[in-house]
């Protein structure tokens, strides 16, 4: 019965109309009585620092996060600078912003307490890849100077694909590009992406089979890949710090320029890229030199051509010039080679008498020495033939028979020159100055000279 009672008259009472900046006040006072002055541990994402040099960040850790606003004199009073993933206390007062009604750590000082767990996972993961190569400048490719075709892998609903589209179309409107659409943001990011990037190798296979039918190497291929994305949280960008996608990026047969994030973001996948440009839209253009330039090039190529075609021109007329004054009127050149060939046939007339006479005078002394000199070589011939007929009778072996020698010889005919050649009761015979005897041996000894 008093319950009902005391339910009655509570619903009779009028109820508090508030005004919404009085019950943020009203908040942000039971707040301040409650927690303040706080301290809080946790790791830094989306750090901005605005020109006036109030810095804005969130503090996060696994279950939960907070806005903080650390107002410039406070930031100027911290021993570093701070920056997305770095784990950090601060100290400071609970507030509500009451034009939005936000809840917000006003930061009064801050100290580093390490780095947060993401950033150590990121530098884990850079040192193995580093550790193995994979940021190696030796395997980083050039760029080509002009692509055939620009391989493209980011979000449809992405800033970073306007940026990029808007650049090409300004600056090379005629090469055409192949968008293989992935997530950039979230857990499934990583493998959106390596299947995106699988896609477009796939394409160049095709594209390099096709050649191979037709026997041609005119089809245009993908010669460079854009993976891009807009700047973000340290959160948001963490799909481009994934290993398999570092790999995948690694292994890939063809350069890839990566462009996340703003300039002062850095992710696995800029170590392990071809090149590294700080903006989607710097990507872009780091595969494009505009038409203009390539326009302008041609120009001045031309211009190059036509002054090298002048001046070559100009020089063979100076040659011909020179040629027609050295030649002058044919007739006059004509005369000039007629006076030669007269002048030549006078010397040869003078040259072929006086060879002629001299040749007389050598016949003529021939015919005076000839007699002389023949008497004088069958003289010396003859002296000498007397002189090989005298050697020649001196070894004429009937000489040596005469002193009284006899020449022996076997019934063959052999000559005998030794005892032991002959036995006893062989028949010989005996040649003499005169005659010849025939012979038996009746005994013979044989004496062997040392």
């Amino acid at each position: 019965m008093t319950d009902a009672s005391t339910y009655t008259a509570s619903k009779r009472l009028p109820a508090q109309v508030w005004q919404v900046g009085a019950l943020c006040r009203a908040i942000a006072d039971a707040l301040d009585a409650r927690f303040n002055p706080v301290t809080v541990r946790g790791e830094i994402s989306g750090f901005s620092r605005a020109s006036s040099g109030h810095c804005y960040f969130s503090l996060k850790d696994a279950s939960g996060q907070i806005r903080c606003a650390m107002f410039k004199r406070a930031a100027s009073m911290a021993d570093f600078m701070p920056r997305d993933g770095d784990l950090v206390e601060v100290r400071g007062r609970i507030d509500v912003y009451t034009p939005r009604g936000d809840l917000q750590l006003i930061v009064e000082s801050i100290s580093q307490a390490g780095q947060g767990a993401l950033f150590e996972q990121f530098l884990r993961l850079k040192a193995k890849l580093e550790a193995e190569g994979l940021f190696e400048p030796s395997r980083k490719r050039a760029l080509p100077l002009m692509p055939r075709r620009i391989g493209l892998v980011t979000s449809l609903g992405a800033a970073a694909l306007h940026d990029v589209a808007t650049a090409l179309q300004r600056r090379v409107p005629h090469i055409p590009v192949v968008l293989s659409p992935a997530s950039v943001q979230g857990a499934n990011a990583p493998q959106e992406i390596v299947k995106a990037l699988s896609k477009l190798y796939k394409y160049n296979e095709q594209i390099r089979r096709l050649e191979s039918d037709l026997l041609s190497d005119s089809l245009p291929k993908i010669d460079v890949i854009l993976l891009v994305r807009g700047g973000g949280s340290l959160e948001d960008l963490w799909g481009f710090n994934d290993e398999a996608l570092a790999r995948e990026i690694a292994d890939s047969p063809i350069p890839i320029v990566v462009g996340v994030g703003h300039e002062t973001d850095f992710s696995i996948a800029d170590f392990v890229a071809d090149v590294r440009a700080p903006t989607p839209t710097a990507a872009a253009e780091l595969v494009s030199a505009s038409q203009q330039t390539w326009l302008n090039t041609l120009d001045l190529m031309q211009d190059r051509l036509q002054s090298t075609a002048n001046r070559v021109v100009d020089s063979q007329n100076q040659r011909l010039d020179r040629a027609q004054a050295r030649l002058g009127r044919p007739s006059t050149w004509l005369a000039q080679q007629r006076q030669q060939l007269q002048s030549h046939q006078q010397h040869l007339k003078f040259a072929v008498k006086g060879q002629i006479a001299s040749q007389r005078q050598q016949v003529l002394a021939l015919q005076t020495q000839w007699p002389h000199q023949v008497k004088s070589a069958l003289s010396r011939m003859q002296e000498r033939l007397a002189r090989s007929d005298r050697g020649l009778a001196l070894l004429d072996p009937q000489l040596v028979l005469q002193r009284g020698y006899a020449w022996l010889a076997d019934e063959d005919g052999a000559t005998v020159v030794d005892a032991a050649q002959v036995k006893e009761g062989q028949a010989l015979r005996a040649t003499l100055s005169k005659g010849q005897i025939d012979l038996t041996v009746q005994a013979s000894s044989a004496t062997r000279h040392r």
